[in-house]
């Protein structure tokens, strides 16, 4: 007998009815995020099974990980099958699920080890990703149009947000495609949970406010605790010079990210004294490192300024172009050299070349480190030398970019122990992209630890 228990939470009707958007798009993607006990997944298996009951339906169920059937939601479907007593509508297979006479189908799969046979995968009128946190930009990017291109497809994802910065979070929230319905749901919509159930959760809220507000309101986390550079202090550096009412202003310096004429780009941050000022960043053409080595150079000021260019790669001929040029306010910069005072303490008896591999940690712990400060400066009001400081203008074309670009390196360590930054190679598989923008930027931060001789900059160093 089929069940007459109440078994969808009313809450969520108007989202599952909902077919036409208010702009008149049909909805295309349903996205249900917030925290634990919400009834996401619950609600969207018991939805899956309903419509699967009703008319022939192909179900692509997917996550991150499945190394065995349990780990998808194929535990989750059958319990809703139950649930509903229609047991004798569906045959439950070690593998799949599927209609005994509408032929409608639920199939499992991890993405991360079979993102191409899910590429070819034909038919699917639903894709429902669970645990879509972990989402990544190649996954969707991959997998939507494989699905869309069926007339009348649907994608759906369930999640709980972790770090604002995280592509899925940014991609399926802050800026969802054309079609997708988003709706946030928290325990507090629930009206299945237990007396019990709440109990304990308003006592998690005792025992860590922010714990609590992550896991059962689904908060994402601004911070990612394994990044050398955290995005609330660079957020807290946004227009610091005015929030602090300090004089942040000095010579010119540019950081320049040499790149030819393939997928990176060439990225310039321009700082006056210790406020960042302006991004440019461009594609160049092939044979064009004279070009963009010239266009770097022109932000400096006519009268001061030092260019620090990376000098590793396709930036090696960067200093033999802009010398033919007649310029002579450059210096290099070698992410792979030694640290630049090597003796002085970082912090009591442990000397920059006992703290860091090379000139590239040494530089982004700077940077980290004057951030933070600046982040105490702002938010506990904090006093530190304006040396220890630093800004960024509200004016800076790609700020949002330049944010997540700061805050997407982790913290390495070298063979010996020593500091270290993650390689761009494995940014790059978390980002979907080369952080152009940040490299420039901290080298343009840290004129002070590259060796110069052409020009003197009123900087601490």
């Amino acid at each position: 007998m089929i069940s007459t228990k109440a078994t969808l939470n009313p809450a969520l009707k108007s989202f599952w009815k909902t077919r036409v958007l208010d702009d008149g798009t049909p909805v295309s993607m349903r996205v249900l995020h917030g925290g634990r006990m919400s009834s996401k997944s619950h609600d969207m298996a018991g939805v899956a099974i309903a419509r699967a009951n009703h008319h022939k339906e192909l179900f692509l169920c997917t996550r991150m990980y499945q190394n065995k059937i349990e780990d998808s939601v194929y535990t989750l479907l059958k319990d809703k099958i139950a649930y509903f007593g229609l047991e004798y509508n569906f045959n439950i297979y070690a593998n799949s699920i599927e209609h005994k006479t509408n032929g409608s189908q639920f199939k499992f799969y991890g993405i991360a080890r079979n993102i191409d046979e899910i590429k070819s995968f034909e038919g699917a009128t639903v894709w429902w990703n669970e645990e879509s946190q972990s989402l990544t930009k190649k996954m969707f990017t991959t997998i939507r149009p494989t699905i869309m291109r069926n007339d009348g497809a649907e994608m759906w994802f369930t999640m709980n947000g972790q770090i604002v910065s995280d592509y899925s979070w940014t991609r399926l929230i802050e800026s969802p495609p054309k079609g997708a319905l988003v709706r946030k749901i928290n325990y507090n919509e629930n009206g299945f949970l237990s007396a019990s159930a709440l109990r304990d959760i308003a006592e998690e809220f005792e025992e860590d406010y922010d714990l609590a507000n992550h896991v059962y309101n689904g908060i994402p986390y601004a911070d990612d605790d394994q990044s050398i550079i955290k995005r609330s202090w660079v957020n807290a550096c946004i227009d610091a010079h005015v929030k602090l009412e300090l004089d942040l202003f000095g010579a010119t310096c540019a950081g320049y990210d040499v790149a030819d004429s393939g997928a990176d780009r060439n990225c310039v941050a321009v700082f006056n004294g210790s406020v960042a000022v302006k991004m440019d960043a461009w594609k160049a053409g092939e044979d064009e490192l004279e070009k963009s080595a010239v266009r770097a150079y022109k932000h400096l000021s006519e009268s001061d300024g030092i260019l620090s260019y990376d000098s590793i790669g396709v930036g090696a001929g960067v200093g033999s172009i802009l010398k033919g040029k007649g310029f002579k306010n450059y210096s290099k910069f070698n992410a792979a050299a030694e640290v630049f005072n090597p003796t002085r303490e970082y912090s009591p008896k442990i000397t920059n070349k006992k703290k860091f591999e090379n000139l590239k940690a040494q530089a982004w712990r700077d940077v980290a480190d004057r951030m933070r400060n600046t982040y105490n400066a702002v938010t506990k009001g904090m006093t530190y030398e304006l040396s220890e400081l630093i800004s960024i203008s509200s004016d800076i074309k790609g700020l949002e970019e330049l944010k997540g670009e700061l805050s997407a390196p982790r913290s390495d360590y070298s063979k010996r122990g020593l500091d270290m930054v993650e390689s761009k190679k494995e940014v790059k598989k978390r980002i979907e992209k080369s952080h152009d923008l940040a490299d420039s930027f901290i080298m343009g931060a840290c004129p002070h630890l590259v060796k110069r001789s052409n020009v003197r900059l009123n900087i601490d160093g």
